[in-house]
């Protein structure tokens, strides 16, 4: 694995595992969740209308890093589910803020907590004290590394 020699052997078994569990677990969490037939990009636009509240679909896009006429799709469809609301940007007329809408906040909600239950359960069921522990000390050291 050595394509950096100034990086200790540990670094990069830790960047190779922590990025292989964290797939298979994203791909586990949306099995449980009950996003029914949205996309993984529709799910995550609404996701990011969750955490950050109402946004243009120029600012939406930046953040998907994808094209305007990309967000523009996921937003129609989004819609079509009833998740999505727009109004004009008072900032800005020309503009519509896109936000989520009753339905997409019950979503979200119903979502996140088949997620956490189900992870929550088999923490429950097939870690020890001392394991579940050891995760929480794992996150807070990944969310300090993430915010690098």
């Amino acid at each position: 694995m050595g394509f950096v020699t100034d990086i200790p052997e540990s670094a990069v078994q830790a960047a190779t595992d922590v990025r292989v569990v964290f797939s298979r677990l994203r791909r586990r969490l949306r099995e449980v969740a009950e996003f029914g037939d949205l996309t993984p990009s529709q799910t995550s636009v609404l996701s990011r209308l969750d955490k950050v509240g109402p946004a243009t679909m120029s600012d939406l896009a930046a953040a998907e890093q994808v094209r305007p006429q990309s967000m523009a799709a996921t937003l129609a469809a989004i819609a079509e589910h009833g998740l999505i609301t727009r109004r004009p940007d008072p900032a800005d007329g020309r503009r519509q803020l896109i936000e989520l809408s009753e339905a997409g906040r019950e979503t979200i909600a119903v979502t996140r907590r088949s997620r956490e239950g189900w992870l929550a359960r088999v923490l429950t069921d097939d870690c020890t004290e001392a394991e579940r522990r050891t995760v929480i000390e794992a996150m807070a050291v990944l969310d300090r590394l993430a915010d690098r």
